[in-house]
């Protein structure tokens, strides 16, 4: 019998929604709507993501903004495509437990409330925070497991940085090559799938300075063009995985103290000049991990702000200093995270304390998966 209870993960980028005890979501889907210039029709959620769906220049308007809800009648519409279409609910007959961003304005509530009670008719709602699950253990724990209290990291679409990671993409492909800042949808598949984090980001810019098979970062991203695909795609995948090989830690900064020479050398330009830019592709080489440096180093961009590293330190420092840590957001995904979060910390904390970093994968592939699990054990 299908559980009564939907459980949904409401996010910036993705609503993950299922039933409670089940172990994956059942629907994953863009939190957003879209439109192409060629039509009229504005496509639902997983209607972007159909094999037929042109997603060339769409214009995308979305209900949340920094993880808050400011346009209700936007998250209806998403709402009722996953529950009615994907999930097939009942909602008159089903329970609702939704997670929501912490702080929620009342007004913000209340609006919630409406939409949850008045619009949809569901009998009975529980709120929780994606840090509120951490206390929980996960699914794999043993059947004595506790509940704890524990600090959780999240760099998602609505915890990141201004400007996000895809827009500051779309703004180096522009400088550097096409104009890409109507392909939202297309650049954040792009950067999903290529940006990853440095472990060296000085020894990194050196190897990107490099041409040919001497780069380790640089591949190659076509454009869908409507006729033969109309999604993009990497072009080598094995190729665009090249940085996974290199031995951190082993090669000297060939710059000393880490100052770097940006001038360009000749053949760098040659190539440059050679470019195509009538292709419908373009390429990526440092932009790939920084990007992803906002997240550490968001001074870097001119925002007086603290990184990551030093927000959990501060955090743990205010609550108490031997809280595990548990990731959480898709800026978590991106390759070599935890590893190079590690790396900040180890300086930043006392060299007797030990650095515990829990990935989404390890402890439950998901948020959705986790509350699942939870809900199903604690939901009367």
């Amino acid at each position: 019998m299908m559980s009564s209870v939907v459980v949904l993960d409401n996010g910036g980028g993705l609503c993950k929604a299922g039933f409670g005890g089940e172990r994956d979501p059942a629907a994953v889907v863009p939190n957003c709507l879209g439109r192409s210039a060629a039509s009229k029709k504005w496509l639902v959620a997983d209607q972007l993501q159909a094999p037929d769906a042109d997603v060339t220049s769409v214009s995308v308007r979305r209900p949340l903004d920094r993880g808050y809800l400011v346009n209700p009648d936007l998250q209806r519409e998403v709402w009722d495509r996953v529950l009615r279409s994907l999930l097939r609910a009942d909602p008159a007959h089903s329970s609702l437990l939704l997670v929501e961003p912490l702080f929620n304005p009342p007004s913000i509530q209340r609006t919630t409330d409406e939409l949850i009670f008045e619009d949809f008719g569901f009998r009975s709602l529980a709120i929780a925070t994606l840090s509120s699950t951490a206390a929980f253990p996960p699914p794999t724990s043993p059947p004595s497991s506790k509940t704890s209290t524990s600090t959780m990291a999240s760099a998602g679409s609505t915890s990141t940085a201004r400007p996000s990671p895809t827009t500051s993409i779309k703004e180096l492909i522009l400088y550097r090559s096409i104009n890409v800042m109507n392909e939202t949808l297309i650049v954040d598949h792009a950067k999903e799938q290529l940006c990853f984090v440095s472990l060296d980001v000085p020894r990194d810019l050196q190897l990107a300075r490099k041409s040919g098979k001497d780069n380790p970062f640089k591949c190659t991203y076509v454009l869908p063009d409507g006729v033969t695909h109309t999604k993009g795609y990497v072009k080598d995948m094995g190729e665009a995985q090249r940085f996974l090989s290199l031995p951190y830690g082993t090669i000297k900064h060939p710059v000393a103290n880490g100052e770097l020479d940006f001038q360009e050398n000749g053949k760098n330009l040659e190539d440059r000049r050679q470019l195509d830019l009538t292709k419908n592709e373009f390429s990526l080489t440092n932009e790939r991990f920084l990007v992803p440096e906002m997240i550490f180093h968001p001074s870097d961009l001119g925002m007086d702000q603290a990184g990551l590293a030093e927000c959990i330190v501060r955090a743990v420092q205010s609550c108490h200093p031997h809280l595990p840590l548990f990731l959480t957001g898709g800026s978590t995904l991106f390759p070599q995270f935890r590893e190079r979060l590690e790396r900040e910390l180890r300086p930043l904390v006392r060299d007797d304390y030990k650095l515990k970093i829990t990935t989404q994968e390890e402890y439950c592939n998901s948020s959705s998966c986790f509350l699942m699990h939870v809900l199903s054990l604690n939901y009367p």
